[in-house]
């Protein structure tokens, strides 16, 4: 079956060391643009990690979080920077004596500045980075498992906008009967009456006739479009990507085009519409295939 673009996926792992958490969105898009957001720690892993991700998301707009995070930051060394903090407190201080406020929290308040408390963020070793690997497997494992899901309830869209356009043929069928007599007739009087004042070579004018009337001829526009849906079921029961269906959707659109062109038939016309209707249905929905 086909897959969303559109899908989600998070997981989360304690390890002794850390807690390591994966949240992956995404959203349509014609290529893979892939916002990969790592904390400090994964600094150098994350070209390695970007390219590990890209195979499994082929295109759309992705974000992916990831958080790696000390399970007990003052066993792993967490450090209060002097000089920052002393930096920090002389500012608050003098803006603090200025503006005639308490400055008894100034301690608190100084420790909430950022890189006041740090710790050393040392590199990942192989164990850890193999943790972070599970999660992020993990993660888009649901995250997969989301896209089928999504992409289950579109492909029973897109067969059903499709079955439609089908269905639309067999009542054309019908009316082609009505069309060509009328058709005969508008010709019949057209003809009498140019005969009435015109001579006429027999020989070209039958051999214009003919042109014109293969002209009108929509047999050709009906077998077409009826292999490009057929082709487009098969493809989306396939699980095929939404590149193809869209290549095969437009092909759809100019049969459809040409047998709104060709018809001049009223009742004929009314069903090239609703064709035409749920063929940009099915236009809006492929933007969204995988």
């Amino acid at each position: 079956m086909i897959r969303s673009m559109t899908g989600y996926g998070n997981a989360e792992k304690i390890t002794k060391k850390y807690h390591i958490k994966v949240e992956v969105k995404s959203l349509n898009g014609k290529f893979l643009e892939l916002n990969l957001r790592c904390p400090k720690i994964l600094g150098e892993k994350e070209a390695l990690l970007r390219k590990y991700l890209t195979p499994k998301l082929i295109r759309g707009s992705v974000l992916c979080l990831l958080s790696v995070d000390r399970v007990d930051e003052v066993a792993e060394g967490a450090k209060l920077n002097t000089k920052l903090a002393k930096h920090y407190y002389g500012q608050i201080k003098s803006l603090s004596d200025d503006l005639g406020t308490d400055d008894k929290d100034i301690l608190r308040s100084i420790l909430m500045m950022p890189d006041v408390m740090a710790t050393d963020d040392a590199t990942l070793e192989d164990s850890d980075w193999k943790d972070v690997l599970e999660t992020v497997d993990d993660a888009f494992s649901k995250f997969d498992t989301f896209r089928l899901q999504e992409g289950e309830a579109l492909g029973t869209m897109l067969l059903n906008h499709n079955r439609i356009i089908l269905e639309q043929l067999e009542p054309i069928e019908t009316h082609e009967i009505a069309r060509k007599a009328l058709v005969k007739e508008r010709l019949s009087a057209g003809l009498e009456d140019f005969r009435k004042d015109n001579k006429v070579d027999q020989n070209r004018f039958e051999q214009e006739l003919i042109y014109y009337l293969e002209k009108l001829d929509i047999a050709e526009e009906k077998n077409r479009l009826k292999a490009h849906c057929e082709l487009f079921d098969k493809e989306v029961r396939k699980g095929t990507n939404g590149k193809k269906l869209g290549f095969i959707s437009q092909e759809m659109g100019r049969e459809i085009n040409t047998l709104g062109s060709k018809a001049g038939y009223a009742p004929m016309q009314e069903l090239v519409i609703v064709m035409k209707e749920e063929l940009e249905k099915i236009k809006e929905q492929t933007l969204n295939v995988l």
